[in-house]
């Protein structure tokens, strides 16, 4: 098998040196080129094309949000971001992901050297997972600010429901590399009384309640990061904190999320069979349960749980996953009932939320 051929893109001669040494030591990698700024390395890409981009955000003549943008709209190519200014949580870090990067690496504004050397498993597992990455052309997108004001002004937030309603039904989502942009797609799609909604999606500490506040300026629904104690009501989506588990409990009639430390679990905190699991013994056939895009297994084996509780279960198809995997895994097991293309999910989810039919048993 073919080495991945890198392209490193940093304005730095010393970042270029050790990311090109901690990618060529790695026998499956191989450094195509570096450059120090976007302008080179597209002068170094008409020569030939790399697998995958490791790219700094700010250089000289253009920045690295941009050159993901343009290079996204023209000839998409993995980018994996490696900068001090992708912080956990900032605006860059989610403007980039929206561009179109598949995965990123913050690096310190102090010790950089050493942090690069350290996190050397890390990047190079980094830019393997975005070498599976599925991509497509896509329009440039307008700035985060611009897009809030208009979607403030079209998509008012839900509506408050009494405290004495509660719902029988609820959604739990597990998404990974590929999922800020599927579930921005999937949430904006659904109306302002769409069921209570769980989601785990793989991110760091800190970068959550950002996302989550993104969300909430786009969708008719409520979107905010989870608390322990948060009830799970119509028209509002809890989005698991970064580096905490989100489980789903049962309460009397009601739905209410419990965040909580603990061990990794599929190599991932938070854990999409974490969630499922909650869902599985919380909810049983009242949920349904649906896997998206994203790199590994995490979900299969509870997704499968859930479907034997009696929940519908359905899975992101390849065609429009980023990476298939997590749902790849799970239809190997035989958890996901339905796969369906991301543009139809928030049907489904509207079908299984207007459908009053019983459902008990286990999948067969």
């Amino acid at each position: 098998m073919k080495p991945l051929r890198v392209l490193i893109v940093d304005d730095s001669a010393s970042v270029r040196t050790i990311l090109s040494d901690i990618v060529s030591q790695e026998p499956d990698l191989e450094v195509m080129g570096t450059a120090s700024n976007p302008f080179f390395a597209a002068e170094r890409m008409r020569e030939e094309l790399p697998d995958v981009i490791i790219c700094d955000i700010e250089m000289p003549r253009m920045d690295g949000i941009t050159f993901v943008t343009k290079l996204m709209s023209q000839r998409p190519i993995p980018v994996v971001i490696c900068s001090s200014l992708a912080e956990a949580g900032s605006k860059m870090a989610l403007q980039a992901l929206e561009a179109g990067a598949v995965e990123i690496i913050t690096k310190p504004r102090v010790g950089t050297p050493q942090f690069l050397t350290e996190a050397k498993t890390r990047i190079c597992d980094a830019v393997r997972a975005a070498s599976k990455a599925r991509l497509a052309p896509r329009a440039a997108k307008p700035l985060e600010g611009q897009a809030k004001l208009t979607a403030d002004a079209v998509l008012p937030p839900a509506p408050g429901r009494p405290i004495e309603r509660t719902t029988d039904k609820v959604v739990a989502i597990g998404a990974s590399t590929g999922g800020t942009e599927a579930l921005r797609v999937l949430l904006e799609a659904l109306p302002a009384d769409a069921p209570g909604t769980v989601i785990v999606q793989h991110m760091p500490a800190g970068f959550t309640t950002a996302f989550a506040r993104r969300l909430d300026g786009l969708c008719r629904i409520e979107v905010r990061e989870a608390e322990t104690g948060d009830r799970v009501v119509p028209g509002l989506a809890l989005i698991a904190p970064g580096n905490r588990h989100l489980l789903l409990q049962r309460s009397g009639a009601q739905y209410r999320v419990e965040v909580r430390d603990g061990p990794l679990v599929a190599r991932h905190r938070p854990s999409v069979d974490v969630l499922f699991r909650s869902a599985a013994r919380a909810a049983g056939a009242n949920a349904l349960g649906l896997i998206m895009t994203g790199m590994g297994d995490d979900g299969a084996k509870g997704l499968l749980e859930l479907r034997q509780a009696g929940a519908r279960t359905l899975g992101q198809d390849e065609g429009t996953c980023v990476v298939y995997g997590m749902p790849k895994e799970a239809m190997k097991i035989g958890a996901v009932e339905t796969e369906l293309p991301l543009p139809l999910l928030a049907g489904e989810v509207m079908r299984f939320a207007n459908d009053h039919s019983a459902r008990t048993g286990t999948a067969k």
